[in-house]
This record gives C-alpha cells, sequence and structure tokens, in this order.
C-alpha cells in the first residue's frame, strides 16, 4: 500500500506526539522532580500520563485510518539524512499495521507505568536513595518512546534507530538493581543479566544490519519501505532470500528465537514491571512486527518463509519443555514468553500475519497480567517475611529476650533479618497463597487460562487461529505447536498448584499480603482483556475484524472459521495438561523441602529441563570458553610476547639500538662527521702555521707575497 501525503483530515497532525510525549514526561521527571522535591506518587503520576498521553494519540491516529478509509499516511517531520541519491527524512507512517502496535504499547505500557508506582515504593522502602524512583520511571518513558519510533516509521532506517533504542533501554532496566541484591541473587547477576542481554541483541541487531546494506544495494538504494518493496519484485530471488533470512538473524535476538532466545531468561532478574514492559508488550514483539512490516518480501519467497515457520515451532516447543522444570516464578513466565513468541513467529512465517498479530496483543493481555501478578506474589511474600521477621524480634524482645550479635535489617530483596536468604520468587517457598492473596489469585488464573487456551478466553482464539493456519499448510509445524500448547497448560497448572494450592511451605508464605489498589487496578483491567481480547477477531462470519483491520496494509486476508476438530483437540488437551498436572502436584500439594514428584519417574529428562538442557553450557563450552582461551592467546602469545616482545622490543628497538649505537654513532658520527671535524681542525692548523711565517713582519716577505700575486694575475689573463 502507498502512502497518501494527505493529513488535512483527521488527527495525522498529531503523530510526532507519540514520540514527544513520553519525552516530555522524561524531561519534566528529570528537570522539575529534585527542585520542585516531587513525591513518588506525583513522579509516576508524570510518566504515566506521558505513557497515557501517547496511548490517547495511538487512539485518535486509529480513528484517523479508518476515516481516511485505512489509507496509509505519510506525516514529514525533518529532515534526516540527505546524501547523494540517499533521501531519507524523519516521517511517520500511519496505517493499520503501525496503529495497531501503537495501541498495545502505549496501552498496556501505560497499565504498567501505573503498576510500576506502587511495585516501585515497594522496592526502595528499605533502601532510600536519592533519585532511585524517579530514574527508574525516566527509563520506562525513554523505552515506549523508543518503542514508538520502531513501530511508527516510515522506512528501515527508522525502524533501526527505535530497534537500537529499546535495546539501550533494556540494558538500563535489567541492570538497574546492579548495586543490590534481588531475589536472593547476588548483584552481579543482574549486571551480567544486562550485558548478556545487550550483547546477544547486538549479535541479532548484525544479522539485521546484513539485511540492510543487502536492501540498499540491491532495491533501488532506499529504506523507505514502499520504494524497497516495489524494487523486489523486480529483484533476483536469491537477493530477497539473503535479506529476509539474515533480518530472521535480527528477528531470533530481539523476540528471543533460537538460537538467541538465551538473553530473555535471565532478564527476568530484573524487576517485574521491567519484566512485562519488556517481554510481554514492546521490545519482544518487535521482531513479530518486523516480519509482519516486511510481508510483501517474505511472500516473494515461500523457502524463506518455511524456515521461519520452522524456527517459531522449534522455539515453540523447546522453551515449553524447559518451563516444565523450572522453579523460579518468573522464569516459568520467562520461558513462557519464548514459547507464545514461537507460536507468533511460526504464524508469521506460514504467512498468517493476522493469527500472528492476533495472539501478539492478546498474549500482551495475559503475559503482563501474568507478569505483574507474579510481581504481587512476589512482594507479598516479602512483606510476609519482613512481617514475620518483626514478630520475631518483638517476641523476643517481650520474652525479656536479646539475641547477642543479630541487629534487625530491612534489606529489600529476601535477606532475612536474622542472617539467612530467602528467594520470595522461588516456587517452592510459596503455597497456599489462594487464602492470604485471594485477589491475586483470581487474576493469576485467568491469566493462566488464557495462556492455556481454554474457551473462552483471549488466548484460546487466538492460540487456535495459529494452530488452525499450521494444519492447513505445515503438518510438522502444527504437531509442534499443537505439543507446545500441552506443555503450556501443564506447567501453568503445575506453577497455579505450587504457588496458591497447599499449605504454605514457609513463614513468609503463612504472612504473606496482598498488594495494595495501584496495583491490583491494572491487573484487573488486564485481567478483562484476557477474557474479551478474543472478540478482536472471532473465528464467525462478520467478525473478523481485526483480520479486515490490518488487511489495508497487509493486503486481503482470507477470514478463517472456526475448526472444531482443531479447536477441540487444542482444548482437550489443555484440560488433560491441566488434570495432569493436578494429579501430581494438586492431589498431593508439595511439602516443605519436599522434592519434585517428576524429578525421580522422569530421571535425566526432567534433569535436562531443569538445567534447561544444558543449552547455557553448550554456549560455554562452544563459544564463550574458546573465546576466553583465544582472547588469552590473543593477548599473551600474539599481543605480548610476539608483538611487544619480539616486534616490539627484539625487532624495532633492537634495530634502532643498532642503528644508534653502531651504524649512527660508531660510522656516520664518529667515523663520519667526527672524523671530518678533526681533519677540518688539523688543515686548519696547518694553513694557520704556514700563513704565520709568511706574516713575520718583514718587508722583503710581504714584498715576495705582492710579487706572487702578479705573477698569477698576469698569467691568467695571458693563459685564460
Amino acid at each position: 500500500m502507498h502512502l497518501s501525503e494527505s493529513i488535512n483530515s483527521g488527527f495525522f497532525f498529531l503523530a510526532p506526539w507519540l514520540v514527544f510525549a513520553p519525552v516530555t514526561g522524561l524531561l519534566i521527571n528529570l528537570i522539575f522532580s529534585k527542585s520542585f522535591k516531587f513525591s513518588e506518587n506525583m513522579v509516576g503520576a508524570v510518566a504515566s500520563l506521558a505513557s497515557g498521553a501517547a496511548f490517547i494519540v495511538s487512539v485518535l491516529l486509529a480513528y484517523s485510518v479508518s476515516l481516511n478509509h485505512g489509507e496509509a499516511v505519510s506525516v514529514p517531520f525533518a529532515e534526516w539524512i540527505h546524501i547523494g541519491t540517499l533521501q531519507l527524512d524523519w516521517t511517520f507512517r500511519v496505517d493499520s499495521l503501525s496503529t495497531t502496535m501503537m495501541l498495545v504499547v502505549s496501552g498496556v505500557g501505560t497499565l504498567i507505568h501505573i503498576y510500576a508506582i506502587g511495585y516501585m515504593h515497594e522496592d526502595v522502602r528499605f533502601k532510600h536513595e536519592e533519585g532511585r524512583f524517579t530514574r527508574f520511571f525516566l527509563f520506562l518513558n525513554l523505552f515506549i518512546a523508543a518503542m514508538m519510533i520502531l513501530v511508527s516509521g516510515d522506512s528501515y532506517m527508522m525502524l533501526f534507530v527505535g530497534w537500537e533504542g529499546v535495546g539501550l533501554c533494556s540494558f538500563l532496566l535489567i541492570g538497574f538493581w546492579f548495586e543490590m541484591d534481588t531475589l536472593a541473587r547476588p548483584s552481579w547477576a543482574n549486571s551480567n543479566a544486562a550485558k548478556k542481554a545487550f550483547i546477544t541483541n547486538r549479535v541479532g541487531d548484525f544479522g539485521f544490519l546484513i539485511a540492510g546494506f543487502l536492501m540498499f544495494w540491491y532495491l533501488g538504494n532506499s529504506f523507505q519501505f514502499d520504494k524497497v518493496f516495489e524494487a523486489a519484485k523486480t529483484a533476483p530471488p536469491e537477493i530477497i532470500v539473503a535479506i529476509t533470512l539474515f533480518m530472521l538473524v535480527g528477528v531470533a535476538g530481539k523476540s528471543a528465537q533460537i538460537p538467541l532466545y538465551i538473553w530473555l531468561p535471565d532478564a527476568m532478574a530484573g524487576p517485574t514491571p521491567v519484566s512485562a514492559l519488556i517481554h510481554a508488550a514492546t521490545m519482544v514483539t518487535a521482531g513479530v512486527y518486523l516480519v509482519t512490516r516486511s510481508a510483501p518480501l517474505y511472500t516473494l519467497v515461500p523457502q524463506a518463509q518455511y524456515i521461519v515457520a520452522m524456527v517459531g515451532a522449534g522455539t515453540a516447543l523447546f522453551a515449553a519443555t524447559i518451563a516444565v522444570g523450572q522453579y523460579d516464578i518468573k522464569k516459568v513466565l520467562a520461558y513462557s514468553t519464548i514459547s507464545q513468541l514461537g507460536f507468533m513467529v511460526a504464524a508469521v512465517g506460514m504467512g498468517g500475519y493476522v493469527a500472528g498479530m492476533f495472539h501478539l496483543i492478546t498474549h500482551a493481555f495475559f503475559k503482563a497480567l501474568l507478569f505483574l501478578s507474579a510481581g504481587s506474589v512476589i512482594l507479598g511474600l516479602e512483606r510476609g517475611h519482613h512481617a514475620h521477621a518483626h514478630q520475631a524480634a518483638h517476641g523476643d524482645h517481650g520474652k525479656g529476650k536479646k539475641k547477642e550479635g543479630k541487629k534487625e535489617e530491612h534489606g529489600h530483596g529476601g535477606h532475612d533479618d536474622h542472617g539467612e536468604v530467602f528467594d520470595p520468587g522461588d516456587m517452592r517457598n510459596m503455597g497456599g497463597l489462594r487464602k492470604t492473596m485471594p485477589v491475586t489469585f483470581w487474576l493469576y488464573m485467568i491469566g493462566t487460562l488464557a495462556l492455556a487456551g481454554i474457551f473462552p478466553f483471549a488466548g484460546f482464539w487466538s492460540k487456535d487461529e495459529i494452530l488452525l493456519d499450521a494444519s492447513l499448510h505445515f503438518t510438522s509445524v502444527y504437531w509442534q505447536l499443537t505439543i507446545a500448547a500441552f506443555f503450556t497448560a501443564f506447567y501453568m497448572g503445575r506453577q497455579i498448584w505450587m504457588v496458591f494450592f497447599g499449605g504454605a511451605r514457609s513463614d513468609a508464605a503463612k504472612h504473606a499480603q496482598e498488594s495494595p489498589k495501584v496495583m491490583t487496578l491494572p491487573l484487573v483491567v488486564l485481567a478483562v482483556l484476557s477474557v474479551v481480547g478474543g472478540g478482536l477477531n472471532l473465528p464467525f462470519e462478520g467478525f473478523h475484524n481485526l483480520g479486515h483491520w490490518l488487511g489495508y496494509t497487509i493486503g486481503e486476508v482470507e477470514g478463517l472459521p472456526l475448526n472444531l476438530p482443531v479447536a477441540g483437540i487444542s482444548t482437550a488437551l489443555a484440560l488433560f495438561a491441566i488434570l495432569v498436572s493436578w494429579f501430581i502436584y494438586g492431589r498431593n500439594p508439595l511439602k516443605e523441602n519436599q522434592p519434585d514428584p517428576l524429578k525421580k519417574p522422569l530421571g535425566f529428562i526432567f534433569t535436562g529441563m531443569e538445567n534447561k538442557w544444558f543449552v547455557d553450557e553448550g554456549y560455554f563450552a562452544l563459544i564463550i570458553n574458546p573465546f576466553k582461551k583465544t582472547s588469552a592467546f590473543l593477548a599473551d602469545v600474539i599481543d605480548g610476547r610476539f608483538w611487544h616482545d619480539f616486534v616490539h622490543d627484539t625487532v624495532i628497538l633492537g634495530t634502532y639500538n643498532w642503528l644508534s649505537e653502531i651504524a649512527l654513532n660508531e660510522y656516520a658520527d664518529q667515523k663520519g662527521i667526527d672524523a671530518f671535524a678533526n681533519w677540518l681542525g688539523v688543515a686548519t692548523q696547518w694553513v694557520s702555521a704556514n700563513m704565520r711565517k709568511i706574516q713575520n713582519g718583514f718587508v722583503r716577505s710581504y714584498a715576495l707575497s705582492v710579487m706572487l700575486g702578479v705573477v698569477l694575475i698576469l698569467g691568467y689573463l695571458i693563459f685564460k
């Protein structure tokens, strides 16, 4: 679809405020929060309102697109790069696809901002660092701004700018806790997770860059979407294959697909609001958006589509198996996110762009709900942990007992007041939270049922549309995704039984406390969306709303009807998986320090799941350790011994010393310059001595000299 330059109608002129609104909130908090002594609530309100303003602009832009009958509109903002034939300006592209991403990013992002007001208050209540709370919200606003640049740009270059921007923000947010222990983890684990995410994404970005270079060289010396797509129609197929596959490398990095998924689970060491923002609604969906935006390229090369679909399906199944063996409540959700992203990538790889985007939207709803609810669980246990510690301390004082050497400590992150380490994120420390945190329990249940694909929740409709598409076109992809869906329902059922049912397996779980309203209200909104979100694209005649909407941008879209066998199989498998999880974990709830019931019967298989199939160890063995050894070899042998010791010290410095000592000093200086100077001195002395004989004071001597001079002159005149 070509862009329309007409922005006179509607609200298209507001497009720059997609970026300016969160940047404005950032600047207000940055400049005025300290001088005017903004409270935490004020800082959070400014940041949330800024993100909310971006959401309102997104709504108005989507409305304008509908008024424009789906016609894409170009909104020029500023000149950017003008080099030779490359004329690239900062231009906003407003169409049905971009506005869909704008709504998801800003809408879910705003709810996460509001939730973070309560969460971050809890985070800093034991660590009074000036500016800490404000700095966190500055990063959140910057993240939203970068993501808006990514989804609103009219060229691959602007998309890449936003792409790198969210990469920077993820580094800042994942490593936000670099100086303090969280979740019984040392602080260096958080900084390492940030570095791991940053480096892994740069590997993916390198693939994206190569795709961009090939695009510029072979597709009309342009990065603008429509020009690239038009030029691709007449380009050699092998060039398009290369571009799309190198683009897949970027997708694998940003959307955590095999083999570059490894950064995302470790990034869960960051805070839950960041986990939700990065892993559910924004950054990780960028790869899915990139493939969907590049649909005209992928459609030209079915072989590349097949590879994308297989990578997505493989990732979905692989990550789902790992989630079964995890105990950290957020790491289960992290591997679940990787798996669900695999569903989306598989969908867009098969050409099911509407199905992929549909699942992207619903997944943002229920996965943000689950991440934030997990945060409420963690904070509930931390509050319970500290409450129990205070009770114990007051009880000891009441009995007149004083424990020597035990000072009450208020440390965030699960450090026991009596010196022991407590991990509030470990599901083995939970149990029975259904009674102490009932609101969070029901919200978590809604998210779980939506993720498991149980009727009538949002995940049922979006996931089944992907499965139906796969059953019609890629049988191998269908079965991989179906098995992954079974594992999804199982590990989420396992999580429910371990976290909320049975008896409390720690004192913290016994004294867990419900979250404040500022945290629960955004969860209620997300829960509602997780229930009704499927209505965006129901598989019934006249209800393919999202398909019709996205069709304006990606072309004619076939509305798939409800397929009862496919829906029935997936639902039956999901219910069966939940039943199996209840039989293993719910019927006889875990006791404190009891080993996992699957550990013994599954043996090495469960060990593999628990240890993430030893992929990290494989990376260390095959890549990281050889890299370290190569680096050490280059540093010690090549740089140290060869270059420094041999080339520099022996060859260069030795040659210089030889030249200076022998060639220059002995021959040039002593036997050359010094010898000539000495000869000149001797010659001068000889001449002087002989001249002294003439200048003796006698007239005859001077007369002889005059006569000789006359003779010489006459001789010259005669014989010349």
